[in-house]
C-alpha cells in the first residue's frame, strides 16, 4: 500500500483532564478520590498524531498561543514525525485549553477554549496549500469560515476532503460547505444536524439520508461510539459493529477514528468498508488507553492488538 500524504488543518490544545466520580451541581464542592494530569490534545493535533502513527506524511496546519504551552507541543509534533511548517504561533491569545471531565465509564465532558485556534486564519491555511498534499482532514475546533475556506482551496487542488463535523457548532451551516469525499459525524452531532438520534439501523438511514441532503459528499460516515460506524453512499447502507473491548477512556477516539478511516482509504484505492474495519480497531484500540496521545496506537501495536482481540 502506498503512504499517503495528507494535510490536517484544525486544533492544537493543552487537555487538562479530572478523572472523577460524580460532576458537581451548580455551587456545590466535591472532595474528589480521583486524579488528574495534563496532556496534550486538540482534534487537529489528535488526528495529525494518530495518522502519523499509522504510517501517514502528515502536514499540520494549526495555531498555538507564543508561551510555554504552545512550544512544548511544537515540539512533540516534530517527534512524531509531523511536517511543522505550517504550524504558527500567535504572539498575544494563549494556547487552546480543553478542560474535560472523565466520568467513572470512560465517558467525558469536556469545554474548549479556543484560544490561538480561533485566530488561524485564511492566509496561514492559503500558505499551507503550497505543499500540495493529497487529500484534506479537517475538524469544526477552528472558526467555521477557515473550515469553509480550507474545503474550497481542497475543491481548487481537486483532492478529497475527509471531514469530521466534531465538535457541533451552531454557527456552521453544512449547506455552505463545498464538496466532500466523506463527511463523519458522531451521534451527538448527527443529532444536532438532523434532529435524528442514530440509535437504530432505520434512524441512522433517515439522520444519513438527511445529511446527504444538506451536503454534498461521497459518503456519510457516522460515528456510532461502542456500536461502530454506519456507512450511506446514496444508495447502499451498512452497519460495522466495534470490537468489543473494556473501556477506559473515550477521549481521541473519535478523532483516531476519522484519521484511521483517511490513512486507510486513501492506502487502498478509496474501499470505504475496508476503511472503516480499520478505522474501528484504531478507535478500539484508543478507548482501552487513557488520554489522547497517549492511546493512539502505531502500525505495530495495532496488528498486536487485533491479533490478541481475535485470539480471545
Amino acid at each position: 500500500m502506498k503512504k499517503p500524504r495528507f494535510l490536517i488543518t484544525g486544533s492544537s490544545n493543552v487537555d487538562f483532564v479530572c478523572c472523577s466520580e460524580a460532576i458537581p451541581h451548580a455551587g456545590e464542592t466535591i472532595i474528589s478520590n480521583g486524579s488528574y494530569f495534563i496532556s496534550p490534545g486538540g482534534k487537529g493535533a489528535n488526528a495529525a498524531v494518530a495518522a502519523s502513527r499509522l504510517g501517514a506524511e502528515i502536514i499540520f496546519c494549526t495555531k498555538l498561543g507564543k508561551d510555554l504551552y504552545g512550544t512544548e507541543l511544537a515540539e512533540k509534533y516534530k517527534k512524531e514525525n509531523i511536517d511543522c511548517r505550517f504550524v504558527f504561533f500567535d504572539p498575544v491569545e494563549k494556547t487552546g485549553l480543553a478542560q474535560i471531565y472523565r466520568e467513572d465509564d470512560g465517558q467525558n465532558r469536556i469545554t474548549v477554549f479556543p484560544g490561538a485556534n480561533k485566530n488561524l486564519s485564511l492566509v496561514n491555511i492559503e500558505e499551507a496549500f503550497t505543499c500540495y498534499p493529497d487529500a484534506l482532514l479537517i475538524q469544526c475546533e477552528i472558526p467555521p469560515d477557515a473550515v469553509k475556506f480550507a474545503i474550497m482551496q481542497a475543491k481548487r487542488q481537486k483532492i478529497p476532503v475527509f471531514f469530521d463535523t466534531a465538535p457541533q457548532r451552531s454557527d456552521l451551516n453544512l449547506s455552505e460547505m463545498p464538496p466532500c469525499e466523506v463527511v463523519s459525524p458522531n451521534e451527538t452531532e448527527t443529532a444536532f444536524y438532523t434532529g435524528i438520534f442514530p440509535d437504530s439501523i432505520d434512524s441512522c438511514l433517515r439522520a444519513s439520508m438527511k445529511l446527504y441532503s444538506m451536503i454534498k459528499t461521497k459518503y456519510v460516515v457516522l460515528k456510532l461510539g461502542s456500536r461502530g460506524c454506519y456507512i450511506y453512499d446514496g444508495i447502499h447502507q451498512e452497519l460495522i459493529q466495534s470490537l468489543d473491548v473494556p473501556v477506559v477512556d473515550t477521549t481521541g477516539a473519535g478523532d483516531a477514528f476519522t484519521a484511521a478511516l483517511t490513512v486507510r482509504y486513501l492506502q487502498n484505492g478509496n474501499d470505504i468498508s475496508d476503511a472503516a474495519r480499520f478505522a474501528n480497531c484504531v478507535g478500539a484500540y484508543t478507548v482501552t488507553k487513557s488520554g489522547a496521545f497517549d492511546s493512539f496506537p502505531t502500525s505495530k501495536q495495532l496488528e498486536s492488538f487485533i491479533s490478541e482481540y481475535n485470539a480471545r
